[in-house]
């Protein structure tokens, strides 16, 4: 095979931002898509020359493609990716890669049953520049032991009017969750892939207190780590100019990357021996204060879709490997949950508790879930 025949299941803005750089990826060739709105494949079958089908099964029995890109409404990343999987066909979904952890259990358990495929998810955010020196300095130990992360991330703005933009957005029922499973996924994805996972959640979760929704738009987490590290994660879409800032400290020092800047102070010894060894009272360790920005920005989508296309045609490692989705919806339900019983939840959750909590959520709400298959 010399090229990927790439099909899109699930046509709406997202599905356009990424056909609108296909044409600049080589030996991709996007074959088919797949909407219920005839009028939107149509739309796309005049302009890209692609076979329209009504719904993701049709596209996937079609023989037309030997990979999809999965960007419908949340729900149903798990039934469109397994269904490709279970038919030899390689994917590529958007975040999050399921609603709930017990989902994204099965569809990772199906890609192991298919070792042969790629199985890749929407992760951009690993390919921006500032993040990649993150993850190295933390990797190479550079930054000592990790004990403490505060996370502030409320640029994710979002206007009434983005909420009545469709009937599934920010519905329990249509997208199961609130700025926690449509924006945040990035985050947790990143939090995890950075500091890894913490052992347990405690938040305050606040169900439509910027906007007429009945999911979440602001939510306040605690995190306690394995080791006994701490952390703090603050998101919403209610509140403006919004901040982005993370902080992580260690045994050797702080980083920070705000404003587009990564700032590492390093001390010159370990942060716990010198305040058992130190005989001055007020004696801090000296550090060296190094600006680490990266001048690549990172390929954002693009990116992850031409790394999908190479993993399949020659092997290249994943930026974003599927599987690892799991973790940034574990950690989502993890909050929410918290959130929504006034407890501490223990990370990995009780996936069969969430997921009644989440059916109950359901039947209680006065909007029902959009039809797509």
């Amino acid at each position: 095979m010399d090229q990927v025949r790439l099909g899109v299941i699930g046509c709406g803005s997202m599905a356009h931002h990424h056909i609108g750089y296909f044409a600049d990826i080589p030996r991709l060739k996007f074959t088919a898509a797949a909407d219920p709105r005839q009028h939107v494949v149509d739309k796309l079958a005049e302009e890209h020359g692609v076979t329209p089908f009504a719904d993701g099964e049709q596209l996937l029995e079609s023989g037309l493609v030997d990979a999809v890109l999965i960007a419908t409404p949340h729900y149903f990343h798990p039934v469109c990716a397994i269904s490709a999987l279970r038919k030899g066909i390689h994917v590529l979904t958007e975040k999050p890669i399921a609603v709930t952890a017990s989902a994204a259990e099965q569809m990772n358990a199906v890609a192991g049953e298919h070792p042969e495929l790629v199985y890749a998810a929407m992760f951009q955010q690993r390919t921006i520049g500032n993040y990649r020196v993150v993850k190295k300095l933390i990797d190479d130990g550079e930054l000592g032991e990790i004990q403490r992360v505060q996370w502030t991330i409320t640029d994710w703005f979002r206007s009434q009017a983005y909420y009545d933009s469709g009937s599934w957005r920010a519905t329990w029922a249509g997208e199961g969750g609130g700025v926690l499973l449509n924006q945040c996924p990035h985050n947790l994805d990143m939090l995890i892939h950075l500091t890894g996972r913490p052992a347990q959640v405690y938040a305050k979760v606040a169900l439509g207190k910027y906007h007429d929704i009945e999911v979440e738009d602001e939510v306040t987490a605690f995190l306690e780590y394995p080791n006994g590290a701490t952390g703090v994660f603050i998101t919403t879409t209610g509140e403006a100019p919004g901040s982005n800032h993370l902080e992580i400290a260690g045994d050797r020092g702080r980083i920070t990357v705000a404003e587009g800047k990564v700032t590492f102070k390093q001390t010159e010894q370990s942060v716990r021996e010198f305040l058992r060894t130190s005989q001055e009272m007020f004696a801090s360790p000296k550090c060296e204060v190094r600006d680490l920005t990266a001048q690549e920005k990172g390929g954002a989508h693009r990116l992850i879709t031409e790394n999908f296309i190479e993993a399949i045609l020659d092997g290249r490692p994943l930026i974003a490997p599927a599987h690892e989705g799991l973790n940034s919806v574990e950690l989502g339900n993890a909050m929410l949950m918290s959130g929504l019983t006034g407890q501490s939840v223990p990370v990995p959750t009780d996936r069969k508790a969430f997921d009644e909590l989440l059916q109950d959520l359901i039947r209680k709400s006065p909007k029902s879930a959009p039809s797509y298959a």
